[in-house]
């Protein structure tokens, strides 16, 4: 059983028998990739097609109207190649570029000093010595030349002296 063609698939396989070397070239000259200029070509006669009816049956008309489209398309393309972010090539400068974890921990640690600063020297010496150091509360009393239990007691004053620094400074609630 034989497929009917109908007048407009008949149309369209003899404009593109017809005018694709010559619409393959023209945006060959703008396009350096064959595969795009090619997608470019298809698109061309997907727009001409889906127009069917401003078509020109003149041969010098039909032409220039499918060179009019191809040149709106390859347009289209650049802009929308334009519009589109660049990837950088230059990996010193992607690498110097800190990420957002980077800048919030940047950040964290601006307000834990500033927190720090707040607190009264024996407390941020505690804070430092056990929390930043690692530093067992032994350790800790024997650095500071204080007894274990001032160790404990300063400790468990500076965390709750930090929690309401935190609390003013806006990031406890």
């Amino acid at each position: 059983m034989k497929r009917r063609v109908n007048p407009d698939e008949q149309l369209m396989t003899a404009l593109y028998t017809e005018h694709y070397a010559v619409l393959i070239n023209f945006v060959s000259r703008y396009v350096s990739d064959r595969h795009k200029a090619e997608d470019m070509v298809q698109e061309t006669l997907l727009r001409a097609w889906k127009h069917i009816d401003h078509l020109d049956p003149e041969p010098g008309r039909t032409r220039s109207y499918l060179l009019t489209i191809a040149r709106n398309v390859v347009t289209n393309a650049w802009r929308a190649e334009q519009r589109r972010p660049r990837l950088v090539a230059d990996e010193h400068a992607v690498n110097s570029v800190p990420s957002a974890d980077n800048v919030d921990q940047m950040v964290e640690g601006w307000l834990v000093a500033e927190a720090l600063e707040r607190l009264s020297p024996e407390h941020r010496a505690v804070i430092q010595a056990m929390y930043y150091e690692g530093q067992s509360v032994a350790d800790a009393a024997r650095k500071l030349s204080v007894p274990e239990g001032t160790v404990k007691s300063r400790a468990y004053y500076a965390v709750r002296a930090l929690r309401t620094v935190f609390e003013e400074m806006g990031m406890l609630r």
